[in-house]
């Protein structure tokens, strides 16, 4: 009798332990108030205290998956990660005078977008690992970073896609918040950004179709196929989106993350056409398809919304699948070379100019990195 009761009381224990590390630790964000809530139950995205996406999108996988994914990420073959380091280029600001809209691929999601003077930072995940815990995290494949995180310029706006570890990162939130003006993102994640210090006056927050007119930009929060949470009981408690950036001739669009849906066309029909798309490409899995499309749907994606030039993001960073490295640019190249689609792949931190003439294109993944 001991013994059970001695074992009730380490369950009871443990229990406990994680309770307090999910409600205490911040890295897992903030907890909703009623006042939230009832603005997230208007939402038409929102159904059953939870948010839904527009077509059946299902992230269940079998035990017997689940067991063979892990098994999978854990085993060393199948080129998962670069040999070495791979190697990034240093960010320069434009010289003095200059406000020509120009891109920044800063690795994975993260993206530094400079148009009408302005700079904005799309998903900056620049932490170590996309976890709650980074110090055991999947490391990132470069060993430092296009560009400091103290040396960036002042900050007009962070544009967030939806709450998950790889996109947005408290460590970086906490050392980038003095830096910036404004925060635009999808309902719910507005709690997150409170918990770790920003300024509630300094977030805007948005639902599916809401458009915002901002210091001569226009934002539209567009529709994604996706889901979201931080911890054990979150799923999908705050929305997931893409982004529409509209500024005098220049359009646009960033995918966030997304499977393959009816959506890309509407948006395009609304927005489109689009001078640049910053389409996700990569750690897609025919296991979870309905949420992370394939490279060849970026593609199409990118056609749907009525892109001109390619960029493939989501991938070159750190191992969230159980692809080879290289896949997500390699399929998504010679799928935009079949269709006639201009595609740029720039290094991590090279810059180029949106609808300029000239754009990066060399296969530079394919130097002696395995």
């Amino acid at each position: 009798m001991t013994a059970i009761w001695s074992i009730i009381a380490a369950v009871f224990v443990l229990t406990f332990a994680v309770y307090l590390v999910l409600v205490l630790y911040p890295s897992f964000g903030g907890r909703r108030n009623s006042d939230e809530r009832d603005a997230l139950i208007r939402s038409k995205n929102y159904d059953q205290n939870k948010f839904v996406n527009t077509l059946p999108t299902s992230m269940s996988m079998t035990a017997m998956d689940s067991v063979k994914v892990m098994g999978e990420m854990m085993s060393g073959s199948g080129n998962k990660k670069p040999a070495r380091p791979i190697d990034i280029v240093k960010w320069q600001p434009q010289a003095e005078g200059q406000r020509k809209p120009r891109i920044t691929w800063l690795g994975h999601s993260a993206l530094l977008l400079e148009l009408d003077g302005k700079h904005i930072l799309l998903d900056p995940m620049l932490g170590r690992a996309p976890s709650p815990f980074p110090a055991i995290g999947g490391k990132r494949f470069s060993s430092e970073l296009p560009v400091r995180i103290e040396d960036l310029p002042p900050i007009d706006a962070v544009i967030l896609s939806h709450d998950h570890y790889d996109h947005l990162d408290f460590g970086t939130i906490k050392r980038l918040k003095n830096k910036v003006r404004r925060f635009f993102v999808p309902l719910g994640v507005a709690k997150h950004l409170e918990r770790w210090g920003v300024d509630p006056a300094a977030i805007d927050v948005c639902d599916w179709w809401d458009e915002r007119a901002w210091e001569g930009l226009t934002l539209a929060c567009t529709p994604a196929r996706h889901f979201s949470g931080r911890a054990l009981t979150d799923r999908n408690a705050t929305l997931w989106c893409s982004w529409v950036i509209a500024s005098g001739d220049v359009r646009i669009f960033f995918s966030g993350d997304s499977g393959y849906g009816p959506h890309f066309e509407e948006i395009g029909e609304r927005y489109g056409p689009f001078d640049l798309t910053l389409m996700e490409c990569g750690q897609y899995d025919p296991r979870w398809a309905f949420i992370h499309m394939m490279p060849e749907e970026t593609v199409q994606a990118h056609q749907d919304v009525r892109g001109k030039v390619l960029l493939p993001i989501h991938w070159g960073a750190f191992t969230l699948s159980v692809h080879d490295w290289r896949d997500p640019v390699e399929r998504a190249s010679a799928e935009a070379v079949e269709r006639g689609v201009e595609i740029a792949t720039p290094r991590i931190g090279e810059s180029f100019v949106i609808g300029g003439e000239d754009y990066p294109t060399m296969a530079w993944w394919r130097e002696a990195l395995g």
